[in-house]
């Protein structure tokens, strides 16, 4: 049962355990693609507002939300190099989670709570990216992209063109005729993926408005949400796809 007592657990969790654990997850990313040389590299901590910046990190005013590893190229470009890259964030959520349950079981760190939220985050991120699927958007998890490299040869990375409000990576209201013989897909489970998810946008109306028709939609939403739009429009179009050869 919650109760008020669990709120500074909760509070600890989401504003300083799990933004530690993404930057985990995205210096995986981060390091490696160094490693390699990538070119235009940036890692981008949170959304919304900037707080803080230099040439290649960049921390987001919500440091807790979502966080993501941008750059054009590496060098060399090949499979196995690729496929280092979608392994780096398991590598090293595994390896920080090795680390910490040994010094755990050593006493050399508490046994306690933060300990225990801490490991908890690390795995199920560790899970999340091991399971071969794609995400709603036909974007392909690591362990997807990693089974896809294998098996197919070829990389499942996925992008689309652009649109007047979206863009390449994430341009999800924009439909096409058949999904299933567009050119950017690679596997027919992939584009399947997208085929349902375009299905369902068509099917969904706003629910915020139900009285509007389709021409005034892009006016159905408020300030705040129109600002958000903005600002993920502005970060998607700065951000080309990290996976693509």
């Amino acid at each position: 049962m919650f109760g008020i007592t669990d709120i500074p657990r909760l509070l600890m969790s989401a504003l300083i355990i799990l933004p530690i654990v993404m930057i985990i997850r995205e210096g995986g990313y981060y390091l490696v693609a160094t490693l390699l040389g990538a070119t235009n590299k940036k890692m981008t901590i949170g959304c919304g507002p900037i707080l803080l910046k230099t040439k290649t990190i960049e921390v987001r005013k919500y440091f807790f939300m979502n966080s993501w590893v941008e750059y054009d190229e590496i060098h060399p470009d090949s499979k196995f190099w690729h496929g280092l890259i979608y392994s780096a964030p398991i590598i090293s959520m595994l390896g920080v989670a090795t680390l910490i349950n040994f010094l755990v079981g050593q006493n050399v760190l508490p046994a306690n709570t933060f300990w225990d939220i801490f490991l908890f985050y690390l795995f199920f991120y560790i899970l999340f990216d091991v399971v071969p699927v794609y995400n709603a958007d036909g974007q392909p998890t690591n362990g997807r992209a990693i089974f896809d490299l294998i098996w197919h040869g070829e990389s499942s990375d996925f992008v689309k063109p652009d649109a007047n409000t979206e863009s390449k990576s994430m341009q999800h209201i924009s439909s096409y005729e058949d999904p299933l013989n567009y050119s950017e897909t690679t596997t027919n489970a992939q584009a399947e993926t997208i085929a349902n998810m375009n299905r369902d946008q068509r099917n969904r109306g706003d629910h915020t408005r139900p009285e509007t028709t389709s021409e005034h939609n892009n006016n159905s939403y408020t300030t705040a949400q129109n600002k958000t739009i903005r600002n993920r429009n502005r970060d998607i179009q700065e951000r080309d796809d990290h996976n693509s050869f």
